[in-house]
């Protein structure tokens, strides 16, 4: 009875301590000076970190806590994320803790932590070209649906486009730039759709397709509505989340017989890249196209090339 009673009495406390540290990350949030998306990431890590805290029962002396605790919290994410997961989640922890000493409300007791050290190399595997070709085969491209799905994939493996950038393209950023068509963009960290990639042919005629079938069913579009919508009576004329846009694309290389947790959508911009350096471009243009912030991002795609053809393991004879 005893111990029941130390547990009753300490459970307003930890409330009330949730309910500071809430306040806290509430206003912490409140003072960035970043885009929503990147204030919905830090809040939605920060509610791990409270979480973390309530489970392991630190919640109550979160006012005591040491650089042993950060440490103990990075050792269960490490169990449990990859190394890009855990960066970000420690990353939002130790803004958190500058902001609180700079508060003056807590000591940093994150200062200093390191992150991981990232994995050489990409995350996610290309696909050959006989493996697109079979992909796009596989879209039966008499739904409406079936059009929409194959003017996407074929685009994502021409341009090297992420699926957010998909996700937010308009029918009016399709322009043209010295007579060339392109489609403007919002890229990774823009405000704006103020980059592009070309729109070759063999890119834009599938997108065409599309737009002329969807005007055919869906009525006319406007100029501002989404370039690829859905057409689900859920979120009909709607613009495809990153979710489903990741969806469609698996599912392409499935019913090709690629299952693989390393094959996603994501793996459709690294197989351009890789095939326009394949295709001769040099690192300029490649870089151009991914639309890389440093040449040295480019430079893993010429590396990972060189590394196959001229390895040294073909110099060994025995």
């Amino acid at each position: 009875m005893a111990e029941q009673a130390i547990i009753i009495s300490q459970q307003p406390r930890a409330i009330a301590q949730i309910k500071t540290l809430q306040s806290y990350l509430d206003a912490f949030l409140d003072s960035l000076d970043v885009r929503a998306s990147s204030r919905d990431t830090y809040g939605r890590q920060l509610k791990q970190w409270l979480a973390w805290l309530e489970e392991t029962g630190r919640i109550e002396r979160m006012g005591e806590l040491t650089r042993e605790d950060i440490l103990a919290y990075k050792r269960d994410l490490q169990g449990r994320m990859s190394s890009l997961s855990v960066n970000g989640y420690l990353t939002a922890v130790r803004k958190l803790y500058t902001w609180l000493e700079a508060q003056k409300l807590y000591p940093n007791v994150a200062r200093d932590i390191k992150g991981l050290k990232r994995p050489k190399g990409h995350a996610k595997d290309t696909l050959s070209e006989q493996q697109l070709q079979e992909a796009l085969a596989g879209i039966d491209r008499s739904s409406l649906e079936g059009l929409r799905d194959f003017a996407i994939f074929n685009l994502m493996a021409r341009t090297g486009l992420r699926d957010i950038e998909v996700s937010r393209a308009r029918i009016e950023d399709i322009r043209r730039v010295d007579g060339q068509p392109v489609l403007y963009i919002q890229g990774k960290g823009r405000e704006e759709a103020d980059e592009f990639v070309l729109l070759l042919p063999e890119a834009l005629q599938p997108i065409r397709d599309w737009l002329k079938a969807r005007a055919k069913i869906m009525g006319q579009a406007q100029d501002q509505e989404p370039l690829f919508c859905s057409i689900s009576l859920r979120n009909y004329g709607q613009e495809l989340s990153t979710r489903s846009i990741s969806r469609l694309i698996k599912e392409a290389m499935r019913s090709i017989g690629l299952d693989d947790k390393r094959l996603t959508a994501h793996s459709l911009r690294h197989t351009a890249i890789t095939l326009a350096v394949k295709g001769g471009a040099s690192l300029h243009q490649a870089q151009a196209m991914a639309r890389h912030s440093s040449p040295s991002t480019t430079m893993i795609y010429f590396h990972n090339l060189a590394r196959i053809s001229q390895g040294a393991e073909r110099c060994i004879s025995f």
